[in-house]
């Protein structure tokens, strides 16, 4: 909205002219969402609270998680809310980039709130069933799908790209109806891996800010074209710089624009981090972790760096992992390999302090960023 106002008027007012530039819409739409938050979430929070809208622990859980019942939940509205309200003020809204993951984050919040709702109803930790919210999740990432190959606002392929492997020399073309189910299964296993992560206080919004922060430094260097300006010989030349080309990166034209909506995560983060970190004043509920997983995953195949999202979304993807081995040897065995899963209460029941195991998933997931990052060069 603001960048549609602001390129109007950019021909009349010349400092307006800055508004053009993704660089500096990302900062002012960094701090346009973690102001949103750091405003409304005491008032946010009140309400919850009036309203008796607070966590149900599973009873088989860890002990110390049961002092956290009646905590206040569905934090992730305000999270939803402050992404929303300012990827619409400073993103170029005819970008069908943005308006496809809106709609994947908008979507998968859905799924999430009558979640929470039913386990709030129902004071219980079972809410939606989990085939009827995956045959939901399915369903919207399938919609998305089509539309982005149907439609000619896309300029979108089926190729698949290998991390730190030049796409000089290497790129795999599937078919259609191999690479489609291919791109679901990433952004729904996305979205449910950041949802079983968020079992701690602030375990799954540290990671989720470090993966949106490598997504805005991947999306804006996928689609940049740099334009440089020198005299020669008394002549001014504008010369072209494609970002993507010279890193020899997966190139998809206009999706630097996503890079506005991954620093509205970050700054709705941040701000819900404040009130989130331990001991939690309040929980993003399966509204915020499914709205922001399917944003992510979303992001990965949009920017085509699927593979590579397997290290960015690591923590992620050894938390969903743990899960499925956890239930797949207790079904053959009778056994347990761990103590109890998704593995971050493995550790718990190690006698590890809760802040510990926080810290540390957070160490490996900046850890994890920085290695696929590397691949921008190391190719």
């Amino acid at each position: 909205m603001l960048f549609e106002l602001f390129f109007l008027l950019k021909d009349d007012v010349s400092g307006l002219n800055v508004f053009r530039y993704v660089s500096f819409r990302v900062v002012a739409t960094m701090f346009t969402s973690l102001i949103i938050s750091f405003l409304l979430y005491p008032w946010f929070i009140r309400k919850l609270q009036a309203q008796q809208i607070g966590q149900v622990i599973r009873d088989d859980g860890p002990q110390s998680h049961f002092s956290k019942a009646g905590t206040p939940t569905m934090g992730g509205v305000l999270i939803l809310f402050a992404v929303v309200i300012s990827t619409l003020l400073w993103a170029d809204l005819k970008n069908p980039y943005v308006g496809v993951v809106l709609g994947v984050t908008v979507c998968f919040a859905v799924v999430g709130f009558f979640d929470d709702y039913m386990k709030i109803r129902g004071r219980s930790s079972a809410g939606l069933s989990g085939k009827a919210r995956l045959a939901i999740e399915f369903g919207v990432v399938l919609l998305m799908m089509l539309l982005m190959f149907k439609s000619e606002a896309f300029s979108y392929s089926t190729e698949l790209y290998l991390p730190f492997v030049s796409t000089e020399r290497f790129s795999l073309t599937l078919p259609l109806w191999v690479y489609v189910p291919f791109a679901m299964l990433v952004i729904v296993g996305t979205a449910n891996a950041v949802n079983l992560t968020d079992g701690l206080d602030g375990l799954a919004i540290g990671p989720v800010i470090i993966a949106a922060g490598t997504f805005l430094i991947l999306a804006w260097s996928t689609a940049t074209v740099l334009h440089t300006t020198e005299i020669i010989d008394g002549v001014q030349v504008v010369s072209r710089f494609d970002v993507a080309r010279y890193l020899m990166i997966p190139k998809v034209e206009g999706v630097q624009e996503l890079a506005i909506f991954c620093a509205a995560i970050i700054g709705a983060g941040v701000g819900f981090l404040w009130y989130n970190s331990f001991p939690a004043q309040v929980f993003m509920g399966d509204v915020g972790s499914l709205s922001l997983g399917g944003a992510l995953g979303t992001l990965a195949v949009v920017t085509k760096h699927e593979l590579l999202s397997t290290i960015i979304f690591g923590i992620f993807l050894v938390e969903a992992l743990s899960v499925i081995t956890q239930t797949t040897s207790y079904k053959l065995t009778g056994k347990r390999v761990f103590r109890m899963a998704p593995i971050h209460h493995h550790f718990e029941m190690k006698g590890w302090p809760e802040p510990k195991i926080i810290v540390r998933f957070w160490i490996i997931a900046i850890m994890l960023s920085l290695v696929a990052l590397m691949s921008l060069k190391l190719r």
